[in-house]
């Protein structure tokens, strides 16, 4: 069983992103168009889930087949979309850091929604230390349980991509996905 851990922000995720990029990037450069740092690692003094999140945007998705079959060559392994439509979810290598990659079309709502959280999280500090400060309860909450720990920060979440202009149907499939 694994435990949930949330830890104040390290000044060093943004290198351990940058050293995971560069290692993808090399077998997908011509099938997408760019690897985002997202989750809360992305967001300059936000404590977050010591685990890096990336999302391999790609150029169409019908480059997702080669896609695939790349990173299979560095050794991730496809797990399909997970529930979340417009985001393919990938095992990372073993011995790997910590992360966690997914590949999206350029108009998936998945990387729109990381993007977009990440941002109001990045332009608003004090949004960003109360949403620190809930995921720290919430990992004490639900130490053992991942599927409590994300429907409970669910809340949160759809409030700031509220705040972001997102609309109310979009914001309904969140809440769905995220109550599975």
């Amino acid at each position: 069983m694994r435990t949930i851990t949330v830890a104040d922000y390290d000044p060093a995720w943004p290198a351990a992103f940058e050293r995971l990029r560069a290692r993808v990037w090399p077998v997908v450069a011509d099938v997408a168009v760019a690897i985002e740092h997202v989750g809360s690692t992305s967001v300059p003094g936000l404590a977050a889930k010591p685990v890096i999140d990336l999302d391999v945007v790609l150029r169409s998705g019908e480059a997702l087949p080669v896609a695939i079959a790349r990173l299979g060559s560095l050794g991730y392994a496809h797990l399909g979309d997970l529930g979340i439509d417009g985001r393919e979810a990938f095992a990372p290598p073993p011995g790997s850091p910590d992360h966690h990659l997914y590949v999206c079309p350029p108009d998936s709502p998945a990387l729109a929604n990381h993007l977009a959280l990440r941002e109001q999280l990045r332009r608003h500090p004090q949004l960003a230390s109360a949403y620190g400060e809930l995921k720290k309860r919430l990992a004490r909450t639900f130490t053992h349980d991942i599927d409590g720990y994300v429907a409970a920060k669910t809340a949160f979440i759809v409030g700031v991509l509220r705040e972001a202009g997102f609309a109310e149907d979009r914001l309904q499939r969140i809440e769905r996905a995220n109550r599975r």
